[in-house]
């Protein structure tokens, strides 16, 4: 492997973002700007999570056609163990980005902190050893 790999160079824009959803995840009881921007770095470490997963089984042959196809075959290729709530993430962030709602927040931020923050993790923790240092 090279690291001019489109799932690599992803994987690092998706690191980034990880980490700083990490960091807001620290934050015990935020308030409501700090609520909105953990959400906002879940929402973009969310995507970057699906498009690494996108352009990695592109790079291993399968066409993927959008974000609910990448995340479908992904669960059936083993590279994710949570695939109903990855997709359950999926709707999640299409709802809080058309609207905001200070109770849609709350429950998006229980949602992120108990069920998506794990899956991201462990898409973390699959890659990390695959990066060519």
């Amino acid at each position: 492997m090279t690291t001019d790999i489109r799932w690599q160079q992803r994987f690092s824009q998706f690191e980034k973002s990880y980490k700083r959803l990490q960091t807001a995840l620290a934050i015990e009881r935020p308030s409501e700007v700090e609520r909105a921007g953990l959400i906002q770095f879940f929402e973009i470490t969310f995507k970057l999570g699906w498009k690494l997963l996108k352009d990695f089984q592109e790079a291993e042959g399968y066409t993927i056609t959008s974000p609910r196809n990448a995340i479908k075959q992904a669960f059936q290729n083993g590279l994710i163990t949570q695939g109903k709530y990855w997709l359950q993430a999926l709707n999640d962030r299409n709802l809080t980005t058309h609207t905001y709602n200070e109770t849609t927040a709350r429950q998006v931020e229980n949602d992120i902190r108990t069920l998506y923050a794990p899956f991201v993790q462990e898409l973390h923790e699959y890659f990390l050893p695959r990066m060519v240092k």
